[in-house]
């Protein structure tokens, strides 16, 4: 996969920024996890999951894959909720 395979029509400028956000991390690891996610969820994140992914993505790729990985490195204040949909997509390319 080289990239996002979801239209961004019919997306509010903030869906948008973070669908693009999510597809250009700095490594192709986190671009694939996050940006397989945004694709498929994306249009039916509420308000403050929105926030939530706006606040995960700020994280740095190292800390964020491995959290992904496992690694017990993620910050509380994200663990459960959407970062376990996310780490689906790390795990097994989509959701479970």
């Amino acid at each position: 996969m080289t990239g996002t395979t979801r239209s961004s029509g019919g997306l509010d400028d903030r869906r948008k920024r973070l669908l693009f956000r999510c597809w250009h991390r700095g490594t192709r690891e986190m671009d694939l996890i996050l940006g397989q996610f945004a694709d498929a969820e994306i249009g039916t994140l509420t308000d403050a999951e929105l926030d939530e992914l706006e606040r995960l993505i700020e994280l740095n790729d190292h800390d964020l894959y491995n959290a992904v990985a496992d690694a017990d490195t993620l910050p509380a204040e994200f663990k459960g909720g959407l970062f376990d949909r996310i780490k689906t997509y790390g795990h097994q390319g989509g959701p479970a």
